[in-house]
């Protein structure tokens, strides 16, 4: 099964949200935003972090990613930003300009690439001297966490554990990113924890249909509508609260400098 990204009915699947200030902040500690002057955004789905990049202060930010139907989705949820240019590429070869980036981000990417020495030789022939380099995923350890009120993810894993395979082996050990950006050429490598507010819902009715629809949640593709319909249903009977509903996500972020 599986998501499809370059299927039309999936293009505005990742532009529902909006970047977090948990997020916001995180970035803002590790990086000197004020100086920053061209971003780059690989895999950038919807866009919904170049457009935050963008709030943020940087001047020109580019998203990159390898569905056009994606990318469609991404140019009408970033169209009142003129400063935020969309092109078509692959991590591991985007034919940009060498040199030419003080920040590249790539979130929620590292776990569709099985090549990290290519995607990272991508990224430092990308940065120029003294650029940032922002990788934000999961560990397997992020993914396996419990699941309560505010992490749901957690129960998809708990309800259905055959997705534990298919969700912890796409996932690249820490020590592992580390490694590969070390012997990139990468160096101030530094490794931090964010639990980020994925979304707040007025009510459990709100965030059920989101669960439903699988709303930038590529791991229930995974799932049939049967197997979708138990796990919402479980999911209703375990969160203790009808309103106000913060939902969060545990991720790794890894800041290294070219």
């Amino acid at each position: 099964m599986g998501i499809d990204f370059h299927s039309k009915k999936n293009g505005i699947t990742y532009t529902t949200r909006k970047a977090d200030n948990s997020w916001i902040k995180a970035i803002k500690d590790l990086v000197p935003i004020e100086n920053i002057s061209k971003a780059l955004d690989i895999g950038c789905g919807g866009g919904i972090y170049s457009k935050a990049l963008s709030n943020m202060g940087v001047v020109s930010v580019t998203g990159v990613d390898f569905s056009e139907a994606i990318l469609e989705g991404a140019r009408v949820n970033c169209k009142e930003y003129k400063n935020i240019y969309f092109k078509q590429g692959n991590a591991l070869d985007t034919g940009l300009e060498s040199n030419n980036f003080n920040l590249l981000l790539e979130r929620a990417l590292i776990h569709h690439i099985e090549d990290l020495q290519s995607c990272f030789n991508e990224a430092y022939r990308l940065l120029k001297d003294d650029g940032f380099y922002i990788i934000q995923d999961r560990t397997p350890e992020d993914c396996l966490l419990e699941g309560n009120d505010n992490h749901i993810r957690g129960h998809f894993f708990e309800f259905f554990p055959r997705l534990i395979e298919k969700e912890t082996k796409r996932r690249h050990k820490s020590q592992f990113v580390i490694e590969t950006l070390k012997e990139v050429g990468f160096r101030e490598i530094q490794e931090v924890k964010l639990w980020e507010t994925r979304k707040v819902y007025e009510g459990k009715e709100q965030l059920l249909k989101d669960l439903s629809e699988r709303t930038g949640r590529s791991i229930l593709h995974e799932l049939d509508d049967k197997e979708l319909k138990l796990l919402i249903n479980r999911i209703d009977e375990s969160i203790s609260t009808n309103k106000n509903i913060v939902e969060k996500d545990r991720w790794t972020i890894w800041k290294a400098v070219k």
